[in-house]
């Protein structure tokens, strides 16, 4: 199994998770975060006064997947995420050793 983490920009988050479940995602969890990568941050205007934004809003994407599924996961991602600007984001791909639904104590592949 594979936990996949995508960092994508906010007003992208919904063409994500139409094409994710077009792709067959049955879940996935949604975070509001904040960070910066190379650009480090973006110089704004808000009434006439310029000032600089270290931290850009971004939304985090964390899915399980089973291995025969991650690369699709990615693969989508990558393709509905992008708008081939700087700040678009990043996905990271971890080992993810077991899984548990609570409910029925089902592990592995079947948990998710």
């Amino acid at each position: 199994m594979k936990y996949i983490i995508a960092i994508v920009k906010p007003f992208r988050l919904e063409h994500v998770r139409e094409a994710l479940g077009a792709a067959g995602v049955a879940g996935m969890t949604i975070s509001e975060v904040k960070g910066y990568g190379r650009q480090k941050g973006q110089t704004e205007i808000y009434r006439g006064a310029e000032y600089t934004t270290n931290m850009l809003p971004k939304v985090k994407i964390e899915i399980a997947t089973s291995d025969d599924m991650a690369a699709k996961v990615i693969e989508t991602i990558q393709q509905s995420a992008s708008t081939e600007a700087i700040g678009d984001g990043k996905i990271f791909v971890l080992d993810l050793e077991s899984a548990m639904r609570i409910r029925t104590a089902e592990t592995g592949d079947q948990a998710l």
